[in-house]
C-alpha cells in the first residue's frame, strides 16, 4: 500500500488536472454509473465528536474509495485540530487496498475543482474579476480554480476578520504570481456589498447561517458558486438571490435537496420548486444547457460527494506511482 501525505498530495495533481477528473466524475454521476451510498455517521457522545464513513465506486476507473472524518470540537482544548481525515482507496478489479492518503488538502483540492467545473461551464467567457468571501482553507483552492479556468485579472478578498482576508490576499497574490505572472491583483476590501458590485464571478466560502450577498448588488450576468453550507439551517446565500438565478446547478441534486440550506429554505417557503434544480453533469454532457447568454445569473451549489474523492483520490494514486512519491508499506 501507498501511504501519502498532505505533502505528496499536494506534488501529485494539478488543479487542472483535478478539474478534468472531477468534470469526468460529474458525468457519471448523473449518467447513474457510479454508486456512492448515503454517509454514515457514528457519533461519540462520551466526547462529543463524530466520525463519517463516505463511501463511492466510480465504474469508469474501476476505483473504490472511502473518505473517513472525524470532527472532534472539544480538540481545541487539547491543542489539536478538531478534524482529522483520511482517504483509503481500493482496486476496484481485486478489492485491493491500494492507497491510504491525507484528506485535508484532498478535500480542499475536489472541492475547488468542482466550483472549477462549475465555472467552465457557467461563468461568462469574458468573466475577469472575481470576488472571494470567506478566507478558510476551501476559498484557496477555490479561487485557484477559477483562475485556471477563466483569465482572471482582479480579485477582491471579505472576511469579516480583516486581518485574515489581508493574510489571504498576500499570500493567493503570491501564489497567483507564480503561476501566472503579475497579470493578477489581490486586494482585501472592507465591503461586501461594493466587492459584490463588481463581480463577474462570486465564490462563498464561509460557514454562515446567514447569506452574505444581497440580489440587490448583483451585476447581470454574475456567476456564483456557493460552497460553505452544508447543513439545512446554513443560508450562506439567501433566497433573493437563488430565486433571481436563471440556472440552479447542483452537483447532485439529492444531496442538495436534503441538506443545502440554500435550497431547502426557499423550497419549505413555497418559493422553489425541485425541478427547477437541474445537475452539472447533465449540463457536461449536454442535455441541459449551461450559460446561455451574457445577462444570464448563474447559481452553483455544492455540498460534495463521496464520488469526487474516489476521482481526485484515484489520480492521486496513479500520479504519486509516477512521480515515486509517498511511502509503500507492506500490510
Amino acid at each position: 500500500m501507498l501511504v501519502l501525505s498532505a505533502a505528496d498530495v499536494r506534488k501529485s495533481v494539478t488543479m487542472l488536472e483535478a478539474i478534468e477528473a472531477v468534470q469526468a466524475a460529474y458525468q457519471e454521476y448523473s449518467a447513474g454509473e457510479s454508486v456512492v451510498p448515503l454517509r454514515v455517521p457514528v457519533n461519540v457522545p462520551k466526547y462529543e465528536g463524530v466520525t463519517l464513513f463516505m463511501p463511492g465506486y466510480s465504474s469508469r476507473s474501476d476505483a473504490v474509495g472511502v473518505k473517513i472524518v472525524s470532527v472532534y470540537p472539544k480538540n481545541l482544548e487539547k491543542g489539536i485540530p478538531t478534524i482529522h481525515g483520511l482517504v483509503v482507496m481500493v482496486d476496484g478489479t481485486t478489492g485491493k487496498p491500494v492507497a491510504a492518503m491525507e484528506a485535508g488538502y484532498l478535500t480542499a483540492l475536489r472541492t475547488g475543482a468542482a466550483s472549477g467545473v462549475a465555472t467552465r461551464y457557467l461563468a461568462r467567457d469574458d468573466a475577469s474579476t472575481a470576488v472571494v468571501i470567506g478566507t478558510g482553507a476551501q476559498a484557496r483552492t477555490q479561487l485557484l480554480a477559477i483562475c485556471t479556468v477563466r483569465r482572471i485579472k482582479k480579485v477582491l478578498v471579505y472576511d469579516l476578520n480583516e486581518d485574515m482576508a489581508a493574510a489571504y490576499a498576500g499570500e493567493m497574490a503570491a501564489i497567483l504570481a507564480e503561476l501566472y505572472g503579475k497579470r493578477i491583483t489581490v486586494k482585501p476590501v472592507s465591503s461586501s456589498k461594493k466587492a459584490v458590485a463588481e463581480a463577474d464571478i462570486i465564490v462563498a466560502a464561509t460557514t454562515s447561517k446567514l447569506p452574505v450577498i444581497s440580489a440587490d448588488d448583483l451585476k447581470n450576468g454574475v456567476h456564483i458558486n456557493g460552497v460553505g453550507s452544508f447543513t439545512p439551517e446554513m443560508q450562506e446565500i439567501g433566497e433573493d438571490t437563488v430565486l433571481l438565478a436563471g440556472k440552479i446547478v447542483a452537483d447532485s441534486r439529492e444531496a442538495v435537496l436534503a441538506e443545502a440550506g440554500d435550497i431547502v429554505i426557499p423550497l419549505k417557503k413555497g418559493l422553489l420548486k425541485p425541478d427547477s434544480i437541474v445537475e452539472i453533469g447533465d449540463v457536461i454532457a449536454g442535455k441541459i444547457p449551461g450559460r446561455e447568454n451574457n445577462h444570464e445569473i448563474t447559481f452553483f451549489k455544492t455540498v460534495g460527494m463521496a464520488l469526487l474523492d474516489v476521482a481526485v483520490g484515484n489520480l492521486v494514486y496513479q500520479k504519486a506511482l509516477e512521480k515515486g512519491l509517498g511511502q509503500k508499506v507492506s500490510l
